[in-house]
């Protein structure tokens, strides 16, 4: 197993939560995830965290792959802006699982 490191600063903060975890496994993605930090706005305010969370990672996969000569940050971010939008609208496989929705 292939296991990415803990950040620093999560590692410092005794109130750190683990958001989201995604794997490729058995030929598939698989992920746990940890919804329902911010129910007490309703679906507004999880679908607002979240959208945040994935705008942020998205500026972060950016500056990575910049990083490593693939092309500008604002060139890839709009391409996984774009990728994403048509993931979305026709998504190439279909998800599996269950949900639920842990208490704040």
């Amino acid at each position: 197993m292939n296991v990415l490191g803990i950040p620093p600063a999560a590692l410092r903060d005794a109130e750190a939560l683990e958001l989201a975890r995604v794997w490729i496994a058995e030929r598939g993605l698989h992920c746990s995830l940890r919804v329902g930090l911010y129910a007490d706005d309703g679906a507004s305010g999880e679908t607002r965290a979240w959208a945040i969370i994935l705008a942020d990672m998205a500026g972060h996969i950016a500056d990575a792959l910049s990083a490593a000569g693939m092309g500008s940050r604002a060139d890839l971010l709009d391409a996984l802006a774009d990728r994403f939008n048509a993931e979305v609208a026709s998504p190439t496989s279909a998800r599996r699982g269950e949900w639920g929705v842990e208490a704040s």
